[in-house]
């Protein structure tokens, strides 16, 4: 009678979950963003905010927190009432990088959170200032070689530090690492001058490029990217093995309903396949789409720590 009596509570609370994911939103939803406005990140988040704001009658407000490599914004999701109405859009910066990158990281990858769905991957452009004498990857090489320890390079996620790291690595070069918030604070050094190189998602880099006051020297994917045809990828230019991306994820607080998470899922999964998202950001910014279930997202993202980890070590970057 006692085992009996306990299940009931338990019964009503997974209905409770389920009614309450059946009117799942009835108010605003947050898509915190843990980068600045303009990154790729921020992008996406808002391309598929309006698609589920459009689907749902509900707005959808970005928040971008950016700061502490990903940690700012992370920290605050981990933080937050696990009611599915605040969530993260998250990279491997924040889910598979940063515990590898330095002791303290105020939240856990993977207990803090409850996994939604991946959204997407993509590869990054080595760029550098159009008025730089540079034309291509051997000529940076050439430089860097010359200049042992002075040439630099910027980042504003780990995807970028890391491309950099790795570049470092197989190139045989030594170059000096400058951190920024954010890739777009990096992209505006480097047009001004005060950097010399940085390897940076596409989203961020494509419109400089396209305007050009940035030019391309190679893509880190180990294929070309369809927006740039023309650009050999980095391994092409000379750095043999080198094959480098990034990847977005969606994220809720851990101890999120399951159902409330599955429709999140839905939702997100529906928005990152409508017109608008398409056109708005994966068609224009070289991100393919990457869909998965929360499941799917667990066991891809331990695969992705294990890798990220790895590569930090076999680049020798000791943890900050």
């Amino acid at each position: 009678m006692k085992l009996r009596h306990l299940a009931i509570p338990a019964v009503c609370l997974a209905l409770s979950a389920a009614a309450s994911a059946a009117g799942f939103p009835e108010k605003p939803i947050h898509f915190v963003v843990p980068f600045a406005a303009g990154t790729a990140t921020d992008q996406l988040a808002r391309a598929l905010g309006q698609a589920v704001s459009q689907e749902t009658k509900q707005p959808v407000i970005v928040d971008n927190k950016p700061g502490g490599n990903g940690f700012i914004g992370a920290n605050e999701v981990a933080r937050a009432a696990p009611d599915g109405y605040t969530v993260l859009i998250a990279t491997n910066t924040t889910h598979a990088a940063a515990e590898h990158l330095y002791k303290s990281v105020p939240y856990d990858p993977v207990k803090s959170f409850a996994p939604i769905t991946a959204l997407g991957k993509g590869g990054q452009i080595m760029v550098v200032n159009a008025s730089s004498p540079v034309k291509s990857v051997a000529d940076f090489i050439a430089l860097a070689k010359k200049e042992p320890g002075k040439i630099s390079f910027g980042s504003g996620s780990s995807s970028s530090r890391v491309a950099g790291e790795l570049f470092q690595q197989l190139a045989h070069v030594q170059l000096l690492h400058v951190p920024y918030k954010s890739n777009t604070y990096a992209i505006t050094d480097l047009l001004g001058g005060q950097i010399q190189m940085m390897i940076t998602d596409s989203a961020t880099g494509l419109p400089h490029i396209k305007s050009g006051k940035l030019r391309a020297l190679g893509y880190s994917e180990g294929h070309r990217s369809p927006l740039m045809p023309d650009v050999p990828t980095i391994a092409e230019a000379g750095v043999k093995g080198y094959d480098v991306g990034y990847w977005f994820a969606a994220y809720a607080p851990a101890k999120t309903p399951a159902p409330v998470v599955a429709r999140l899922n839905e939702l997100l999964s529906k928005a990152a396949k409508s017109p608008g998202a398409n056109s708005g950001f994966y068609a224009t910014s070289g991100t393919a789409i990457f869909l998965t279930s929360p499941e799917e997202l667990a066991a891809f993202q331990q695969a992705e720590s294990k890798k990220w980890g790895e590569i930090i070590r076999k680049a020798g970057i000791e943890k900050e």
